[in-house]
């Protein structure tokens, strides 16, 4: 007759006691929702501070690529730190052709400038600023008869005739120049200027500081030469000089809402109800 063999008897008292010791109240629904609040901010935070940015366009430096009244995000994360690229991360040197948004570095060569502006001084690294690359460090950088010279060599783009004493909405725009393949962003200038460079005439460059006719420049180490694209109506690189790499701010990538100044009066709730549907969504090539 075969014994039957008893099987160990496995208690399980004592983790049921280890389980309700660990097992704390339940959490009330402000608590849950409180915490999920926290995180969200501190997620937002952190994104805000590190990775984008939100800015707004006040001046038409950059029209037709960034209009008055576009609001831009800025991807803080894309241009590697001082240069140094490390391979382990999606990120780049700053390239000719970006669309930056940087601090204002001031006009050290005519402060006044700054001072004597018809809406008030305006003061350096505080406010935000949106301009295209144009030459790099190390390069010799000129400006002559809207055209613009890098190394000697003429600088490929799509000039169009724009209205540059326009403000709001699409500029009144025709093309002055068929795009060719290298030409891989628009400017535009206005009728005025262009035909007195197809006259044979000189522009005046009086106004300018930097890197124009007869004043060829090298850009400095760690620093850029940046011009808006509504090339009659910008104050720029031209006039205060270069831009430090520890101004910028990032790359502007698209356009997540834009409003008619115009019509909003200046106003918030007129820009949210006076938006432009078309632009919302445009990436800034």
């Amino acid at each position: 007759m075969s014994e039957e063999k008893e099987q160990p008897v496995v208690s399980t008292v004592g983790e049921e006691k280890k389980e309700n010791e660990f097992k704390g109240p339940p959490k009330s629904t402000f608590r849950e929702y409180f915490e999920s609040l926290v995180i969200t901010l501190i997620m937002a935070l952190f994104g805000m501070t590190f990775i984008v940015q939100a800015v707004t366009v006040p001046t038409g430096s950059m029209q037709n690529t960034i209009l008055v009244g576009d609001y831009l995000l800025v991807n803080k994360f894309i241009f590697t730190p001082g240069g140094h690229e490390l391979p382990f991360l999606p990120q780049r040197e700053i390239k000719r052709g970006d669309v930056i948004v940087f601090k204002y570095p001031g006009n050290r060569v005519r402060p006044e400038m700054d001072r004597n502006r018809p809406g008030g001084p305006l003061e350096a690294y505080k406010l935000n600023y949106v301009k295209r690359v144009i030459a790099l460090p190390g390069e010799t950088v000129e400006f002559r008869d809207n055209h613009v010279y890098i190394n000697g060599e003429l600088l490929p783009e799509h000039r169009i005739i724009g209205d540059a004493t326009s403000r709001e909405a699409a500029l009144d725009t025709h093309e002055f120049e068929e795009r060719k393949p290298e030409d891989k962003w628009d400017v535009y200038y206005s009728q005025e200027t262009m035909d007195e460079v197809n006259a044979g005439h000189h522009l005046p460059t009086s106004q300018y500081e930097f890197a124009t006719k007869g004043k060829t420049m090298v850009v400095p180490p760690n620093n850029f030469f940046c011009l808006g694209d509504s090339r009659d109506a910008s104050e720029d690189s031209r006039f205060w000089g270069f831009v430090p790499r520890d101004l910028i701010i990032g790359r502007a990538m698209f356009v997540y809402w834009s409003c008619d100044r115009e019509a909003s009066n200046g106003s918030m709730l007129g820009c949210i109800t006076n938006p432009r549907l078309s632009r919302i969504g445009k990436l800034i090539r």
